[in-house]
Order: C-alpha cells, then structure tokens, then sequence
C-alpha cells in the first residue's frame, strides 16, 4: 500500500472511529437506560441495533467514505453486513450473558469495540467499494 493510500484509510477510519464513538456513546446509554427500566438486553439491544444501523449509513456513506455511488447498491449491502453483526451480537449475549453469566455491560462494551473492526473492513472493502470508472478509481 502506498502512502497516499495509507493517508487515505487512516483518514477513513478517523472518520469512522469518530461517527462510530458519537454515535455508541449516545446508543450504548439508551441501551443502559432501556435494561433498567425493565427492557431485556437482548431487546435493548436489538433496538438501539436498528436506530445506530440507520444513522451511521448517512455519515458513513457521505462522510467517512465519500463514497458517490447509488445508495440503492450500498444500502443492501450494508444491512446485510449489520444484520451479521446483528446476529453475532445477539448469539454473543445469549451465550456470555444468559449461559454463563458475564456482566451484560462488559459484554456489550466488548462487542461495540470488536465488531466497530470488523464493520470498518466490510464497509472499505464491500458496501463502500470505489465505484468503476470515477477518476482514478477512489471515492
């Protein structure tokens, strides 16, 4: 990888670490906020999963990639990447949480740190892919 290349990724994942934090931060306390007023984590979870899903394909897209191809290409492929995030983090909890009794907190604050690596990858290199025939080949 060149370093023009280099700079371009690390300013990518900047931008992704930034949107990700923000966005975790105020989902993660609604996640809190949702299991002590009763909600099961795996609901909680699921819920702030849907909302954080539809919010960070704006900034990501627009921002964190720039990336200038349809939407109507990118999003499928970006449900598809978080609804495999989805169902990891749920058989996560069910097997940390409910079979063997970890903290749900640390749990959830593991997979938000784990998981934000892998999406990075699969957004870069699947959903956000530089669209054919833009100049040079970038977006």
């Amino acid at each position: 990888m060149q370093r023009s290349e280099r700079r371009v990724v690390a300013r990518q994942f900047i931008r992704y670490a930034l949107v990700g934090l923000a966005s975790n931060a105020v989902l993660f306390v609604i996640y809190l906020l949702m299991v002590w007023l009763g909600a099961s984590p795996k609901l909680a979870m699921s819920l702030v999963y849907l909302v954080g899903v539809a919010q960070t394909f704006v900034f990501n897209k627009g921002w964190t990639f720039a990336h200038s191809g349809p939407s109507d290409q990118a999003f499928p492929r970006y449900v598809a990447l978080y609804a495999f995030g989805y169902v990891t983090n749920w058989c996560l909890i069910e097997l940390l949480v409910y079979r063997l009794g970890w903290p749900h907190q640390a749990v959830m604050g593991g997979l938000i740190v784990v998981m934000a690596l892998f999406f990075f990858v699969g957004l870069k290199f699947w959903v956000f892919r530089p669209v054919v025939g833009n100049a040079g080949g970038r977006t």
